[in-house]
C-alpha cells in the first residue's frame, strides 16, 4: 500500500478520497493526523489552490500529497461562489452557514434557473518540489435546490441536485456519489495517470 498525505482538514473529503483511491493501492492520511495545519488558499482558481494545499502538506510530511480544490458554480449568480465556496459566509464558516447562504443568495430565483455544478481539480505531487504535478478535473452538473434535503454528504450536497436526479447528492447513497461525483471523476483521471508504469516514482 503506497502513503501519502491529503492536504485538508476536512473529515468528510478525507472518507470520500480515502475511499476513491483505495482500489488502486493508496493509503491517505491526514494532515491534521499529521500534526499539519492548513495552509491560505489565496489563489485565484481552484488549480492554484490544490497546488498551494499540496505542497504545503507534501513539504511537512516529507511524502506524497493529494490536495483538491472544489466549489460549487452557480450560473444564477454568474458563477459565485466558485473558489469562495467554503468561505461564501466568511472566514472559517461552518457548511451549514455556507449552505444558508447561498440559499438566501438564490430567494425568489425560479427553479429552471438555479443551475448548477460542482467543480473539482486534484493535484499530486511525489515531493513537495515536483516540477510535473500531476492534475485532473471533474464536474458534476445539476441545479440548486429550494431546500435543503438529506443529511449524506457534506458542504452544498443537501441543495444541490444532480442532473437527471429528483433527489439531493446528500440523499444518496455514498457508493451512488463516489460513481458520479465531480472528485470521483477527477480522482478515476488521477488514478489512471498513477496506475501508469513509473508515474508514481518520478521525477
Amino acid at each position: 500500500m503506497k502513503r501519502a498525505v491529503l492536504a485538508s482538514a476536512n473529515p468528510g473529503k478525507l472518507r470520500e478520497l480515502a475511499a476513491l483511491v483505495a482500489p488502486a493501492g493508496y493509503e491517505l492520511l491526514s494532515q491534521t493526523a499529521l500534526g499539519i495545519g492548513s495552509v491560505a488558499e489565496t489563489g485565484t482558481t481552484f488549480l492554484e489552490n490544490a497546488l498551494l494545499k499540496a505542497r504545503h502538506a507534501a513539504a511537512a510530511a516529507h511524502l506524497p500529497a493529494l490536495a483538491d480544490d472544489s466549489g460549487i458554480e452557480v450560473d444564477a449568480l454568474g458563477g459565485r461562489p466558485g473558489v469562495r465556496s467554503a468561505r461564501i459566509a466568511g472566514a472559517g464558516a461552518s457548511d451549514a452557514a455556507n449552505l444558508a447562504r447561498l440559499l438566501e443568495e438564490l430567494e425568489g430565483v425560479a427553479e429552471p434557473r438555479r443551475t448548477a455544478r460542482y467543480r473539482c481539480v486534484v493535484v499530486f505531487l511525489r515531493t513537495a518540489d515536483d516540477p510535473a504535478p500531476l492534475t485532473a478535473e471533474g464536474t458534476w452538473e445539476g441545479r440548486i435546490a429550494l431546500e435543503a434535503r438529506g443529511s449524506g454528504g457534506f458542504g452544498y450536497d443537501p441543495a444541490f441536485i444532480p442532473a437527471g436526479e429528483r433527489r439531493t447528492a446528500a440523499e444518496l447513497s455514498a457508493e451512488e456519489k463516489n460513481r458520479v461525483s465531480h472528485r470521483a471523476q477527477a480522482l478515476a483521471r488521477l488514478v489512471a495517470t498513477l496506475e501508469s508504469p513509473g508515474v508514481y516514482s518520478r521525477p
